[in-house]
């Protein structure tokens, strides 16, 4: 199947022509039928000579309903242009082309119709010679008569041969079913219609309506009338929703692969058209089915910053218009640029950004966007539309689902470095730099970034980051240390008092760091022994005759009950010893 949107002035025959071709009545409303004029969007279908499938998406041509036009053409990749031979070209011919150019439709037919009532020969020059000048290009030309019938197999058969130009559908792509229509049907509940321009749907999907919270989930398709068990890109698709209600979803709606689109309210987008700088404040910009208000921040000459009203599903590369509804004109398209665009608060950030953006041309650069973004998750660059594999290019993550810049990594190493050499000149009594002090110095957003970053001859131990072999003592402190175990090496259960640990040099925060790195041990607030004093202290108190007493460990050990009662409390704890209910104690063996 390939679909196909209708475009030209209203009264031009489009609703006739289609429903020549199809045998089928595109027009919906009995309001439609009863005044003539396609209203809004309407939907059929045939079979053409190859045996393939086109279906038409018919839209209005009157002015006042341009915006269902444009709901109807968005997602569709070709177009029938009916120009009739009696009028010639006429202004929603020209609003409909410029639509289909800001769009960048690039495949397309044109349609002379009621050529039984005047010549075809001038209108089709005219027509040409317009479409010529915009994404379309040179189109072949058919004339036709909806009433009579001629020139209709002509046409099924320019129609086989576009199809045969049309770009083969991406159907492993996530599915982004813009919604152009919603209703209720009684016993199946919620249905929505759309063209699927990529992707694959099948029944039992769970899928995310755009801007909810919860999945929704397929109950049933149909295309072209028929039941589907699946529908792949590119068709015309009514699909059935489980549970939801008709209220939830309507026209510029999106049901989406769950967790494949980043819903943004700020864009940065490419303009063809109308320069940034006679832009309105205010626009309307049109993607997909969706027309959302938007306010317009000019940027550079050809590219602005677009706050959306409310967020949709965009990727880098979308195209869309912007339409200024007040003048019903199309000021132009746009390519979208960035989908989760820095801001801009700084004074000269907006000619900075200009910069940045003049060097984009909409298409996913996974180097580029590394490079500007610095760090970013893959699942973030994903939502974007930039694979983590874009072609040749591929980026390996650097600490989970990260991806860095290598330059910008590169420096962030260098920068680590010298942030724990600065600490520990600073701090030389501490083991290292703590990893979230690190994380908050070099401003990232995820200690594992920190943990990744450390290379030898640094490690992380005990959440510090420092040199190996960090827990060596400065030298005042080693001294101190060592003075204490000639002190106190023949007397090894006796703790230097508060006041010789002074002369000692041993203040609180040098105990701290002889203790971090184990070459004191402390029991209690100014009590410290020699690190191997448990495992002495074991050894003799195996040798009492057990249970034994505190009393009997303290005239064993020849210490006093300042070290002896947190000393045994100490062996508790680690269950090298037991307490028992008359506070006697043995040995665990």
């Amino acid at each position: 199947m390939f679909v196909v949107a209708t475009a030209g002035h209203v009264d031009h025959g489009k609703s006739t022509l289609v429903r020549a071709l199809t045998g089928m009545e595109p027009d919906r409303w009995a309001e439609e039928r009863r005044r003539g004029m396609t209203i809004d969007l309407g939907f059929a279908w045939t079979t053409l000579p190859s045996g393939g499938t086109v279906a038409f998406v018919d839209v209005p041509g009157h002015e006042r309903f341009v915006p269902n036009m444009l709901a109807g053409v968005g997602p569709v990749p070709a177009a029938l242009i009916v120009v009739a031979a009696d009028e010639g070209w006429m202004p929603q011919s020209a609003e409909h082309l410029a639509a289909l150019d800001a769009l960048g439709v690039a495949y397309g037919l044109l349609a002379v119709t009621r050529a039984d009532l005047a010549d075809p020969g001038p209108a089709t020059a005219h027509a040409r010679a317009e479409i010529a000048a915009t994404s379309l290009g040179a189109v072949p030309a058919v004339a036709v008569s909806g009433l009579t019938g001629a020139g209709l197999p002509e046409l099924r058969a320019a129609l086989d041969r576009l199809a045969a130009q049309l770009p083969t559908p991406v159907v492993d792509d996530p599915v982004r079913l813009w919604v152009d229509r919603s209703f209720t049907v009684r016993g199946s509940g919620t249905v929505v219609t759309g063209t699927l321009g990529a992707g694959r749907l099948r029944v039992g999907d769970e899928l995310e309506l755009a801007g909810a919270d919860e999945p929704v989930r397929v109950r049933g398709l149909h295309s072209l009338g028929e039941a589907r068990a699946e529908a792949g890109a590119v068709a015309r698709v009514a699909v059935n929703l489980r549970g939801t209600p008709r209220d939830r979803l309507g026209r510029g709606d999106a049901l989406l692969t769950p967790g494949r689109f980043h819903h943004t309210d700020l864009v940065d987008v490419r303009l063809a058209g109308d320069p940034a700088a006679d832009l309105p404040a205010t626009l309307t910009l049109h993607v997909g089915s969706a027309a959302v208000p938007v306010r317009v921040r000019p940027l550079g000459p050809d590219t602005v910053r677009l706050r959306l009203a409310r967020p949709l599903p965009l990727l880098v590369g979308d195209r869309a218009l912007l339409r200024d509804p007040g003048r019903h004109h199309v000021s132009g398209g746009v390519r979208v640029l960035d989908v989760a665009p820095p801001p801009l608060g700084r004074r000269g950030a907006a000619a900075a950004r200009a910069q940045v953006l003049a060097e984009l041309d909409g298409r996913p650069d996974l180097a580029g966007e590394l490079r500007r973004r610095r760090l970013v998750r893959s699942g973030a660059l994903l939502r974007m539309g930039v694979p983590a594999q874009n072609g040749p290019a591929y980026a390996e993550p650097v600490a989970g689902d990260w991806l860095a810049d290598p330059a910008h990594w590169r420096r962030l190493g260098e920068q680590l470095t010298e942030e724990v050499a600065r600490h520990a000149r600073e701090h030389p009594l501490e083991p290292g730099m703590p990893v979230d002090a690190l994380r908050q110095r070099l401003a990232l957003p995820d200690r594992v970034l920190v943990e990744a970053l450390v290379r030898p001859p640094l490690r992380i131990h005990a959440g510090r980051v420092g040199a190996a072999g960090a827990d060596a003592l400065p030298e005042p402190v080693a001294r101190a240390v060592q003075r204490v175990r000639a002190e106190y090496g023949d007397r090894p259960f006796r703790a230097p008092e508060a006041d010789r640990l002074v002369d000692l040099g041993l203040g609180p925060r040098e105990i701290g760091a002889a203790v971090r790195a184990g070459a004191l041990l402390r029991l209690a607030d100014n009590v410290v022994l020699l690190p191997d004093a448990l495992d002495d202290a074991v050894r003799v108190l195996a040798g009492l005759p057990q249970p034994f007493t505190l009393s009997a460990a303290r005239q064993a050990l020849d210490t006093t009950r300042r070290v002896a009662v947190p000393l045994l409390e100490l062996l508790d704890r680690r269950g090298a010893t037991r307490r028992l209910p008359d506070d006697a104690r043995i040995v665990v063996t």
